[in-house]
C-alpha cells in the first residue's frame, strides 16, 4: 500500500504545475486567514494530496501582487524582506593588483607602440559583453563579443588571442578595476607584459577628453 502511494505522488509530482483560479483561492484564503507560509501552503496540499504549484510560484504570486499596489506580501511573516539577496553574490578579490600611480612615466608620453589599455562594454540588462583594446600612441583599436559575458577565465583568452599577433609589442597593459580582470596574471605571463589597474575615474576621464 505504501509502495503504491509513494509511486503516486510521484507520478503527480512530475507532471508541471500552473496556478489555476481554484490555487490562487486556496493560497489567499490561507495567507489571509490561516497566516501560513508559502511553504506550510504547499507543504499542507501535498500531504493532502491536492495539486499546488511550488512555494516559490507562490511567493512569485506574491511578488506580482505587490507590484500591483497588493497587499498579500503583509501576510508573509517577514514582508518579503527576507527574500533579498547581496547583488553581485561573491566578492571578488582581485590578486597582485598594481596601481597605475607605479606605471612609469614614458606610458604617458605615448611616445612608443606597445602600451595598451583594455575595457569592456556591457550591453541592456547586463546581457552581452564586448572587449575593446586600444593601442596608446596610435589609437589602433580591436574589440571582440565575449562569449562568456565577463567571466575572467573567457576575457583572459580572448585578450590573449587578440594581443598574441603583437606580443612582441606589447610593454604595457592597463585596465579598470572590473572583476572581469581578476585573472590578470594568466594574461601579463602569457604576454609577458607588465599589467596596471587604473583609479576609478582613470577611463571616465580618459572618454570626457
Amino acid at each position: 500500500m505504501l509502495k503504491e502511494v509513494c509511486t503516486i505522488r510521484k507520478e503527480r509530482l512530475k507532471r508541471p504545475r500552473k496556478l489555476t483560479d481554484s490555487m490562487k483561492a486556496k493560497i489567499i484564503r490561507e495567507l489571509r486567514e490561516e497566516d501560513y507560509s508559502p511553504k506550510q501552503i504547499k507543504g499542507k496540499a501535498d500531504k493532502e494530496n491536492i495539486p499546488m504549484v511550488s512555494h516559490e510560484s507562490i511567493y512569485q504570486l506574491i511578488r506580482a501582487d505587490k507590484e500591483n499596489g497588493g497587499t498579500l506580501f503583509r501576510c508573509t511573516r517577514h514582508h518579503l524582506k527576507h527574500r533579498k539577496r547581496p547583488v553581485g553574490g561573491k566578492k571578488v578579490v582581485i590578486k597582485n593588483r598594481r596601481s597605475i600611480h607605479d606605471r612609469p612615466a614614458v606610458i604617458d608620453e605615448r611616445k612608443r607602440f606597445g602600451d595598451w589599455e583594455i575595457d569592456t562594454i556591457v550591453g541592456p540588462n547586463n546581457k552581452g559583453a564586448i572587449v575593446t583594446i586600444v593601442e596608446r600612441q596610435t589609437g589602433f583599436l580591436m574589440m571582440e563579443k565575449l562569449p562568456d559575458g565577463k567571466n575572467a577565465l573567457g576575457l583572459a583568452q580572448s585578450v590573449i588571442n587578440m594581443l598574441i599577433p603583437f606580443k612582441k609589442n606589447i610593454h604595457s597593459i592597463t585596465v579598470d578595476n572590473g572583476t572581469e580582470f581578476a585573472e590578470n596574471q594568466i594574461i601579463a605571463k602569457k604576454l609577458q607584459a607588465d599589467f596596471f589597474f587604473a583609479d576609478p575615474l582613470f577611463f571616465m576621464a580618459k572618454r570626457s577628453q
